[in-house]
C-alpha cells in the first residue's frame, strides 16, 4: 500500500507539472507587432475593412467578439471555429453553441484583403483576435494591444463545443470552466461584461420566464418587472424573436451590463450567478456604483489573457489560406 501510495503521489505532481508547462505555454510565441517585416500593413489592413463592415452594421460587433471567445474555449485560439463541417465530420461552427454564431463574411472580407497583400502570411486566429477588438473599438469599446503570432489549427470537432460556458450555467460551473482554462474570478466577471452588447433569441432564456423549475414557474433571481416585460417580447415557444441583452444601448459598448446585472436584470440564468459569489458579486456591484470607472481597462487585460489560451505558434498548425478550409 505504502508503494502504492508513491506511486500515486509521484503520478499526481508529475501531471501538475505538466499542466503547469502547458499554461505557462499559452502566449509564448506571441508578440506585438509580430507581422512587422513580413507584412507590415495587415493590421491596418485588418482595422481598414473590420471598420467598413461594423459601421454599416453595428449589431455584429457583438457576434465577432462572442466568435472569438467561443475560439479560444475550444482548442485554444487556433481559429477552428472558423472551418466548416466535411462530409465525415461537423465542425464547431455547426454544433449547438455555435449555431448563432454571425460575421463569417467579415473575417472572409478581411482575410481575402490581407492575402492580397501578403499571401500565406497572417493566420486566421489572428485575424479573428484583431477583428474582435477592432470591431469593439468601432462601437466605442475598450483598445486592447493584441500581441500576434498564432498559427491556425487542422481540427475542429463539434463535439468539443461542450467546454463553452452555457447561458444556464451556475457560479460553480463558470469558475470551473474559466479556471480550466487558466483565467480566474475576476476574469471571469470582466469578460461577462461583453453582453454590453448584442442579442439574444428568446429560446435561450424563456425557461426564466415559464417554465424555471419545471412546474411553469418563473426564476425568482429575475426582477419581476423585468419578466413582464420580457414576456411581452418573448410569448412560450418563441425561437425568433431576438431581444437586447442591454436594452437601450445594445449597439454600445459601455457598462450598463453591470447595472443592470446588480438589478436581478441580467437576460441569463450565468449573467444572474455573477451575484452568487463574494468576489464576483462585489465587482459588479462596484461598476454599477462607480459607472464601470475601470471596467474598460479591466475587459482589455483579461481579453489579452484570453486571447493567449492554448496557442499554436512556431512551427505547429498552419497558415490557411482561407479561414473555412485546412489547406
Amino acid at each position: 500500500m505504502a508503494i502504492d501510495q508513491k506511486l500515486l503521489s509521484f503520478f499526481l505532481l508529475q501531471l501538475i507539472h505538466l499542466l503547469l508547462v502547458i499554461n505557462l505555454s499559452n502566449g509564448q510565441g506571441l508578440k506585438l507587432g509580430f507581422y512587422q517585416k513580413t507584412c507590415p500593413a495587415a493590421e491596418s489592413i485588418v482595422k481598414e475593412v473590420t471598420h467598413q463592415h461594423i459601421s454599416l452594421a453595428p449589431t455584429i460587433a457583438a457576434p465577432l467578439l462572442r466568435m472569438h471567445f467561443h475560439d479560444c474555449f475550444v482548442r485554444g485560439c487556433d481559429g477552428s471555429v472558423l472551418l466548416n463541417s466535411t462530409k465525415n465530420n461537423q465542425a464547431e461552427k455547426d454544433a449547438g453553441p455555435n449555431l448563432s454564431l454571425r460575421g463569417y463574411q467579415v473575417l472572409d472580407a478581411v482575410k481575402s484583403a490581407v492575402e492580397k497583400k501578403c499571401p500565406g502570411v497572417v493566420s486566421c486566429a489572428d485575424i479573428l483576435a484583431l477583428v474582435a477588438r477592432d470591431a469593439v473599438g468601432v462601437i466605442h469599446g475598450p483598445f486592447w494591444d493584441v500581441p500576434t503570432g498564432r498559427r491556425d489549427g487542422r481540427i475542429s470537432n463539434g463535439s468539443e463545443t461542450t467546454s463553452l460556458p452555457p447561458f444556464f450555467a451556475n457560479i460553480t460551473l463558470l469558475k470551473q470552466m474559466f479556471a480550466a482554462k487558466g483565467l480566474n474570478e475576476k476574469d471571469l466577471v470582466v469578460l461577462s461584461g461583453g453582453h454590453t452588447i448584442g442579442t439574444s433569441h428568446c429560446s435561450s432564456f424563456s425557461n426564466r420566464l415559464y417554465n424555471f423549475t419545471g412546474k411553469g414557474d418563473t426564476d425568482p433571481s429575475l426582477d419581476l418587472n423585468y419578466i413582464v416585460h420580457l414576456k411581452r417580447k418573448c410569448k412560450p415557444g418563441d425561437t425568433t424573436t431576438l431581444v437586447e441583452m442591454d436594452p437601450g444601448s445594445f449597439k454600445t459598448f459601455d457598462e450598463d451590463y453591470y447595472t443592470l446585472v446588480n438589478k436581478r436584470r441580467g437576460l441569463f440564468e450565468s449573467d444572474a450567478a455573477l451575484l452568487n459569489d463574494n468576489e464576483t458579486r462585489a465587482y459588479v456591484k462596484l461598476q454599477a456604483a462607480t459607472h464601470g470607472s475601470n471596467f474598460a481597462k479591466d475587459f482589455a487585460v483579461s481579453m489579452i489573457k484570453m486571447g493567449k489560451i492554448g496557442v499554436l505558434t512556431g512551427t505547429t498548425g498552419e497558415i490557411r489560406k482561407h479561414c473555412a478550409f485546412v489547406n
